[in-house]
């Protein structure tokens, strides 16, 4: 699979419009243009969603990430591309669906 490589300064949402951040800090070793690369062995959090189920709100708070076999590792963990699946989840561990990449660094591509 290809892909664009995700950093520290991706902007990535859920699909209800929060804000997904890396809650690990990123690998330091390795940097694209000054940020750092992202692996799955990071932990990331959502912050800002607004959803509901049936008038409860049931924000997206986690996502899970499932590195691609792309066989690109940074310290051993495989980056994470914009195309690499995940799925953003509720407190309660609900699946609540992808995270959306909205800005990637564009500068180096996986293939």
């Amino acid at each position: 699979m290809s892909g664009s490589l995700l950093d520290a300064s991706a902007v990535i949402g859920c699909p209800h419009g929060g804000r997904v951040t890396a809650a690990t800090t990123p690998s330091g070793g390795v940097r694209i243009g000054g940020a750092a690369v992202a692996t799955g062995a990071h932990s990331y959090v959502v912050t800002g969603c607004p959803h509901t189920v049936a008038r409860v709100p049931s924000p997206c708070v986690s996502v899970r990430w499932t590195a691609d076999a792309s066989g690109v590792t940074v310290d051993g963990a495989p980056v994470l591309l914009d195309t690499s699946a995940a799925q953003c989840f509720s407190a309660a561990f609900v699946p609540q669906g992808p995270p959306v990449v909205q800005a990637a660094q564009r500068k180096v591509t996986v293939r």
